[in-house]
């Protein structure tokens, strides 16, 4: 029995400690978030570089270093985390399991290997990032257009792969990684040269739909630079929380606002 207490205060040490690591605030614990955060930038290059180096002898071995680094990561964030059940709901968490699952299995989930880069978004969308390196720019511009801007990458890089796996080698014109993605972006740009274009009526549906969402996401990033911000302020009426900068009154209630502003 000692020994048992004996490890189950050990481990709740340990979650104390990773707690304070990756939610506290002292000058240690920013260290280790800005560090937490490099590494995923590591993992993203890594995912996207994939297409590229995935003939090369050394690449599974690096595939299973990078499950191992990723593996550590997400069992000390379930560690860390203050309600188990709920941290593993959310979206993030999910995308990171998923991602984790093509990395530990690297042969039966291939064809699935370039939703990796869904990595992207989460970690952008993450409120561990901008309570980290975002801090100064949380509730601004700057976050919605990140946001917008990771979700457009991610979404052209999804398509991108999704033209590779079904079309690469197979179709004259899309010979590698490289031509999936140049049909990608011609094709989302709306720009369409013509030099390389999908077969049959699957090809057209597919194209369909990529100018459609590519349409999308320019939209919503023009949004995001050109429309003016709301500022993130709660109506004690309704609860609405983004209002614009000098409302007065509450466009879902009517109820008077007393937004603060600088001067």
């Amino acid at each position: 029995m000692s020994g048992s207490w004996r490890g189950i205060r050990l481990l709740a040490a340990l979650r104390r400690r990773l707690s304070g690591l990756y939610n506290g605030q002292t000058p240690q614990a920013v260290r280790f978030r800005y560090g937490v955060i490099g590494v995923d930038f590591l993992l993203i290059g890594f995912f996207i570089a994939t297409p590229f180096i995935r003939d090369r002898p050394s690449f599974l071995a690096i595939d299973y270093l990078v499950a191992v680094v990723a593996t550590v990561d997400f069992c000390a964030r379930a560690l860390a985390a203050s309600n188990l059940q709920r941290w593993l709901l959310r979206p993030s968490v999910l995308v990171d399991v998923f991602v984790l699952a093509t990395l530990l299995f690297p042969f039966w989930l291939s064809n699935f290997a370039f939703l990796r880069v869904l990595r992207l978004w989460s970690l952008f969308h993450s409120e561990f990032f901008w309570d980290t390196v975002g801090r100064r720019y949380d509730d601004t511009r700057w976050e919605d257009v990140t946001k917008t801007l990771a979700t457009f990458l991610t979404g052209l890089f999804i398509i991108t792969g999704v033209v590779y796996i079904l079309y690469a080698r197979r179709h004259p014109g899309i010979d590698g990684y490289v031509d999936a993605l140049y049909f990608t972006v011609t094709t989302v740009t709306t720009t369409g040269y013509g030099d390389v274009t999908l077969p049959g009526v699957m090809g057209k549906l597919i194209s369909i739909v990529i100018m459609i969402c590519g349409v999308s996401l320019f939209v919503r990033l023009a949004q995001s630079l050109f429309v003016p911000s709301k500022v993130r302020f709660v109506c004690q009426a309704c609860g609405l929380m983004r209002h614009d900068p000098d409302a007065v009154h509450c466009k879902a209630c009517g109820a008077m606002l007393k937004i603060p502003n600088e001067s």
